[in-house]
């Protein structure tokens, strides 16, 4: 039998994150280990500025690796403290100690907590941030090539719930491209510019950094101005993250910025799954979701298929700007540093990085396998008897009977239409006003929905080359 904390959090309730990438980026191990590196990389920092010894940062190193901690201890003694980090240093020293006695000296030197978690913070949204583009360049490639492989592919648009006009599903597709690609750069700027490292001393004025500076080194004491511009950019480099202009404890953008990004990542996602979900209904049948053993399984049901990737997908978009606002709340502070309100984004904002995650991966493995089927679509199309191009007509015949008379002779007309079930053109063709002007074979040509699609087609091909560009700049990244 296992432990009654070995599998805490295990994702009984969130099957969209549950071993998904991000969920392992966000775990209780990876956040240890995140305020871990921020206390080594800090160790490693200084010794580049002559404040700390090399062999001490070699042996705080070596010695903040997450397997070393028990982190439920580490969470259970977080609670006299009310964070984890105060628990943690007295532990980390211990360990050092270990190995190297006079190195403990020189654990957390000048920091405080909130430095620490904030860094590690920054630092498992860059990690996780990472997971997740990578997931969006896989999903925006896929729905590329269904933009571009449907690009004429005639289906019928639909408004509040109803047939439309005709559009193609090559647009929708890239509709979804777009979605995605916004996401992506927005959340990539995120990543690239906007995840500091948090170095602020116990008031945000650098003064304990400062005073070890001057006691331990050479750095600090003659050019203070020197030390506080060049220990924050030592440390960014050391992990990989931004370095910020000033202390932030109080000014909370990043976690703000990174909340929107999420935030429009999941309604991007989300949005492709629900029209995912209303395509494969029953009725509809125009697209199916890749299948795997048990997908979409009923208890109850044996014939049922359940857009279950969809579904996972809604159920991070639905969450998410829950929690956006909880980080949007708590980042009105007060004083140095506030009681609750830094507390109060720690768990949030590490739900939003595993729903967003977790969305994307699933999104990834939708878009590569959707199934769409073409003859549906045009099946669908033809339901409503060439209604679906009344607004064509409507035009088509203004300049022979005017604007308002085509448009209520064609309204009249579509009215007998749908409730005689017969076809617009058939009802059209008896109409007085059109006596040897249009034939029923002329007005059928008209109504057929494949020739009135728009400009559908070079939409798409817009949207196409921004995804190819970006996908460009992708590459010159790496």
């Amino acid at each position: 039998m296992t432990t009654a904390h070995a599998d805490q959090d295990a994702g009984l309730l969130s099957p969209v994150r549950a071993g998904s990438p991000a969920e392992a980026a966000t775990s209780d191990s990876a956040c240890l280990q995140a305020m871990l590196d921020a206390e080594a990389a800090l160790a490693r920092a200084q010794v580049r500025l002559s404040t700390v010894p090399a062999s001490a940062a070699a042996a705080i190193t070596a010695a903040a690796r997450a397997e070393n901690f028990d982190v439920r201890e580490v969470a259970l003694r977080a609670r006299a403290a009310a964070n984890p980090v105060v628990a943690l240093v007295r532990m980390l020293a211990d360990a050092v100690a270990v190995r190297d006695p006079e190195a403990a000296h020189y654990v957390h030197q000048g920091s405080t907590s909130q430095d620490v978690l904030d860094t590690a913070l920054m630092l498992v949204a860059a990690r996780t941030a990472d997971l997740i583009l990578a997931d969006l360049d896989r999903t925006a490639d896929a729905l590329a090539a269904l933009a571009q492989r449907h690009r004429d592919t005639p289906m019928a648009a639909r408004t509040l719930g109803q047939h439309a006009v005709p559009t193609t599903f090559g647009l929708k597709a890239a509709g979804w491209l777009g979605a995605v690609l916004d996401a992506e750069e927005r959340l990539r700027q995120v990543r690239d510019f906007g995840l500091p490292v948090q170095l602020g001393g116990a008031a945000g004025t650098l003064a304990g950094y400062l005073e070890y500076a001057r006691i331990h080194g050479p750095g600090a004491p003659g050019e203070p101005d020197a030390y506080v511009r060049r220990l924050p950019g030592a440390v960014a480099a050391e992990l990989g993250l931004a370095e910020p202009a000033v202390p932030w404890h109080t000014v909370r953008t990043p976690l703000a910025d990174l909340a929107a990004a999420l935030s429009l990542t999941t309604a991007g996602l989300g949005t492709f799954a629900a029209d995912v979900q209303l395509l494969s209904r029953t009725e509809t049948g125009e697209v199916t979701e890749p299948g795997a053993a048990g997908r979409g399984a009923s208890s109850a049901m044996p014939h049922k298929r359940n857009p279950a990737l969809a579904a996972l997908i809604r159920s991070a978009a639905y969450q998410v700007p829950g929690l956006v606002s909880t980080l949007a709340q708590a980042a009105v502070t007060d004083d140095e540093r506030p009681a609750g309100a830094w507390h109060a984004e720690w768990e949030p904002l590490r739900e939003c990085l595993r729903l967003a995650g977790g969305a994307a991966h699933t999104a990834a493995e939708l878009a590569e396998g959707l199934t769409v089927h073409t003859d549906r679509m045009r099946a669908n199309l033809d339901l409503t008897g060439g209604l679906v191009v009344s607004e064509r007509l409507a035009a088509a015949l203004s300049p022979e009977l005017g604007r308002a008379p085509a448009k209520t002779l064609v309204g009249a007309a579509s009215a007998r239409a749908a409730s005689g079930g017969r076809h617009l053109a058939d009802v059209l063709a008896e109409a007085p006003e059109l006596a040897g002007r249009h034939s029923t074979e002329s007005l059928r040509a008209l109504c057929d929905p494949e020739h009135y699609t728009g400009a559908a087609g070079l939409l798409v091909d817009r949207v196409v080359a921004r995804h190819r560009a970006t996908a460009e700049r992708s590459r010159g990244r790496a």
